[in-house]
């Protein structure tokens, strides 16, 4: 549910290697203006869905771009990557990341709702304190969450949904975050090429890990794990 296929090194090996295989990939952009040529790489694969996307790193930069984000948003069911940033490196352009989040949640409220990839990384209560102020947004995957057990709580509240990639789970806090949140509400992501794995890039859809820790912390065969994440797609996808 969250994969940058157009930031590889080769993205059309990537997207052929993916699209042969059947698998369901989200493929997120950073900018507005790389949505349309990422859409274009995958149209063969209508498992590959691309999501158009503000990144909150790129916010200070980019904020300019928000029109065209509102001009393709008609064409486009999925959002992202999109969100806010609190680190440190982030936070001389944190106005303009407010600014940007809280346009493109009002712009998917007013065209009727969106599935939204969301950055949350050291700002999950700014994330959320947003989500409540533009209702009708649609449906918020928290990627990558890395907030505090509290936070957590808020964001299943909210119904927020969840997408775990390898990256996360290879530490205790993210183990701990993962055994906390809904079986019902899980995704697998990558995050690649940005997430490694032993200091390997990851794979578009390399998500045999993370499957074997989702099957170990809900007390399922690995199997039973794979059935419960498609199942959540297809609710997802349905809603």
């Amino acid at each position: 549910m969250h994969c940058h296929l157009d930031l590889y090194p080769d993205p059309g090996v990537e997207i052929e290697r993916v699209g042969n295989r059947g698998a369901y990939v989200l493929s997120v952009t950073t900018t507005p203006s790389a949505w349309l040529k990422t859409r274009a790489l995958a149209n063969r694969y209508p498992r590959i869905k691309t999501a158009l996307g503000l990144h909150p790193q790129l916010a200070g930069q980019r904020i300019g771009e928000l029109h065209l984000f509102d001009r393709l948003l008609p064409e486009a069911r999925y959002v992202g990557e999109v969100g806010l940033d609190g680190g440190a490196d982030c936070s001389e352009f944190w106005s303009q990341q407010v600014e940007v989040f809280h346009h493109i949640l009002q712009s998917c409220a007013d065209h009727g709702g969106r599935i939204l990839t969301i950055h949350s990384r050291n700002a999950a209560t700014e994330v959320m304190d947003a989500l409540e102020q533009h209702k009708g947004f649609g449906v918020a995957i928290l990627h990558w969450f890395s907030g505090t057990k509290q936070e957590l709580a808020r964001a299943v509240e909210m119904d927020c949904w969840f997408s775990v990639g390898c990256a996360m789970v290879s530490g205790a806090k993210g183990r701990e975050l993962v055994r906390l949140m809904p079986p019902e509400r899980v995704l697998t992501e990558t995050d690649g090429p940005f997430a490694k794995m032993r200091g390997r890039v990851l794979a578009p859809a390399e998500c045999g890990v993370v499957v074997q820790h989702l099957s170990q912390a809900w007390g399922v065969s690995a199997e039973g794990a794979s059935d419960q994440i498609l199942e959540n797609l297809r609710e997802l996808v349905l809603l």
